[in-house]
């Protein structure tokens, strides 16, 4: 497979799995990346906030809230990007249709609006490749890095030995604000989750500069609230460019999930398949990684998310965990492609960002990858 392209690769699996060689594809789904249209400002940064950061009411906007307010109101010139994290669906009421938040976000002053799980499908197809190209005996391992920075930062910390087993991908956050920045350099982008260490994660020193803010989904529903968007009556403007494998992201397995499906469709005669050990919650990690470093387990493919359910149980998410993980589980069956390779829009970006071939991404040292020093 050296050298494949991946629009040979597409061509391959998509012949193989639905006897098909043509994609479909609609560039306007993607508008919102490659030519968002202006969206003005339409309210008055005065009129929503005080100058001592409260709302008209006396409430007081947290930091990064009343940050993004005023990136928006001064941002006229230069376009305006929202990164919805995958865990969004649902969180902001039963009847809010995605294309509902797309449209209330155009009415806050962004010009794009972009789901986070396509680059989700960029860095599955990644961890992909890596498994199969570093997993050839029962003793080879992973540890995956690309979702929880908690995970990340936990092996870092207490299990340093075992960074040279943890692929160097960036997660899906830090590849669409990378994405979006290669794009519109002058680009304000702001992501928005579940996951409070998030924030932290856009100031590390090796991914700086291209998430400009992070929002919670608490904070949003407050921002939408102080600028009295009512999400229920706003135009369900629908889009579709991401797979279901890249939806369920947000829920603790959904990693696993998504890179051994991916795996069987690039070598559906693999002998030594991925046999993932998944754990959300800190503590279980560790004991998962004790297994691991005792001997204790035989799984070549090692999950870990630092809240209890994955990212939905994020401390700032707005659902129960439980109906969050079925409302993502719903919205994945929903998408039009079941996986990244299914997925014509992935091919898109990856061409739109100059990467050809299978072994541009894998030798990738700069765009989707990070340092761990």
């Amino acid at each position: 497979m050296q050298m494949q392209t991946f629009e040979e690769l597409y061509r391959r699996v998509l012949e193989m799995n639905r006897n098909r060689t043509d994609f479909t594809y609609d560039p306007s789904q993607m508008d919102a990346l490659f030519s968002p249209r202006p969206h003005r400002v339409r309210w008055q940064l005065s009129d929503v906030m005080t100058e001592d950061d409260k709302t008209m009411d006396g409430q007081p906007v947290s930091k990064d809230a009343a940050a993004v307010l005023r990136a928006l109101a001064e941002h006229q010139g230069r376009p305006a990007f929202v990164l919805v994290a995958p865990a969004f669906y649902g969180q902001f009421s039963d009847g809010v249709m995605p294309g509902m938040l797309r449209s209330a976000f155009h009415k806050m002053g962004f010009d794009g609006f972009l789901e986070v799980a396509v680059f989700a499908d960029i860095l599955t197809l990644r961890e992909a490749l890596e498994f199969d190209r570093h997993i050839h005996t029962k003793e080879d391992y992973i540890l995956t890095s690309c979702c929880c920075p908690m995970w990340l930062a936990m092996i870092k910390k207490q299990y340093a030995d075992l960074i040279p087993h943890v692929p160097p991908s960036v997660s899906p956050m830090i590849a669409a604000g990378r994405t979006v920045k290669k794009l519109h350099p002058e680009a304000l982008t702001v992501f928005v989750g579940p996951c409070i260490a998030k924030k932290a994660e856009a100031r590390e020193k090796d991914v700086a500069g291209v998430v400009d803010y992070v929002l919670t989904f608490q904070e949003t529903r407050q921002i939408l609230d102080m600028l009295q968007i009512d999400l229920t009556k706003q135009p369900n403007i629908t889009r579709e460019y991401s797979s279901g494998l890249g939806r369920i992201y947000a829920r603790n397995g959904g990693v696993s999930q998504a890179v051994a499906r991916t795996l069987e469709r690039l070598h559906p005669n693999r002998k030594i398949r991925l046999n993932a050990q998944k754990a959300d919650g800190v503590p279980e990690c560790r004991r998962m990684i004790d297994d691991l470093v005792q001997g204790h387990s035989e799984a070549n493919f090692f999950e870990g998310m630092g809240c209890a359910g994955g990212c939905i149980g994020g401390p700032k998410s707005l659902l129960d965990r439980e109906d969050a993980r079925i409302r993502v589980n719903a919205y994945g069956r929903q998408a039009r492609y079941e996986t990244p390779l299914d997925n014509p829009y992935v091919l898109k970006l990856l061409q739109s960002l100059h990467f050809t071939t299978l072994d541009s991404l894998l030798e990738d040292k700069e765009f989707f990858v990070r340092s761990f020093e």
